[in-house]
């Protein structure tokens, strides 16, 4: 795996490459796996926001919690409630869908 360099020539990897060479562990692969739907999720609520140019305060007050809730949902700290996932999808103008697929 290489090196990235940024403009002040700070050396990097990129997730892009360090994934891709993680993947390679079975355990690693499985972990990665069970936690996908969550980090998807949180990616869209993630996504929404910014388009929507809305500040994490804001999608606070929406949902009727607090701006460190949302910056440790964000950065995937902990394990929401489907409850807080609902109010926080709606704070963005989205739909929450949950289901079960055999």
């Amino acid at each position: 795996m290489k090196y990235r360099s940024d403009k002040k020539g700070n050396k990097y990897y990129a997730w892009s490459d360090l994934k891709v060479e993680m993947m390679r562990d079975p355990a690693f692969r499985k972990v990665y796996e069970a936690q996908k739907p969550k980090y998807d999720l949180i990616r869209m609520i993630l996504d929404a926001r910014i388009k929507r140019g809305i500040t994490q305060a804001e999608i606070a007050k929406r949902a009727g919690t607090t701006q460190s809730a949302i910056a440790r949902f964000e950065s995937g700290v902990g394990n929401p409630t489907l409850d807080f996932m609902q109010r926080v999808s709606e704070a963005v103008g989205a739909r929450l869908q949950v289901r079960v697929v055999r």
